[in-house]
């Protein structure tokens, strides 16, 4: 368990027992490895008016699942910040661009899923939707690339070849 670093500029992700209660933070950079922590995350799938969502691709500097294709964003809440609210900061931070409508779709979402290197995903992660409310400025520190797709044929991609998708993506993608 840390508390708050002496320096604010680093991001810590709220770490919690098997049950789901915060129970301590970490920096980011340093909860990322082969025994990974349960913490703290959230997703979000952009739809728009035609039902489609916005994928991205991870950026291949992403210390994890670096180049994969993804659902639009995902982040981790801070300390004592609600996921919902995190959904709204971080949309503007790796893709540019606000967010509105921001509705839960799965609350209690939880994964875990290990990289080819080892790495390990370990999280409780709400699942939300919301709507683009302004044009899009990807951060190139977190996302390479994205498209538009329906959702029928998202999931005929992911059954066709899932290997370029997130696991956790996939795994939400079931739950739909």
């Amino acid at each position: 368990m840390t508390l708050a670093p002496a320096d604010p500029t680093v991001e810590l992700v709220v770490l919690l027992t098997e049950d789901g209660t915060p129970c301590g933070t970490a920096p980011k950079a340093d909860v990322h490895h082969t025994s990974t922590p349960l913490h703290l995350a959230f997703s979000c799938w952009i739809v728009d008016g035609a039902g489609r969502t916005l994928l991205t691709r991870r950026a291949a500097v992403k210390r994890t699942w670096p180049g994969v294709w993804t659902n639009s964003f995902c982040g981790h809440p801070g300390p004592g910040e609600e996921p919902a609210d995190a959904v709204v900061r971080r949309s503007v931070q790796e893709l540019g661009a606000p967010v509105t409508d921001v509705q839960s779709l799965l609350p209690t979402f939880r994964y875990r899923a290990v990289m080819a290197d080892g790495t390990v995903e370990n999280e409780i992660c709400p699942v939300f939707t919301a709507r683009l409310a302004g044009d899009l400025a990807l951060d190139p520190s977190e996302v390479d690339d994205y498209r538009w797709v329906d959702l029928a044929q998202l999931r005929a991609e992911v059954a066709a070849e899932p290997g370029p998708f997130s696991p956790w993506m996939r795994l939400q993608l079931q739950e739909f």
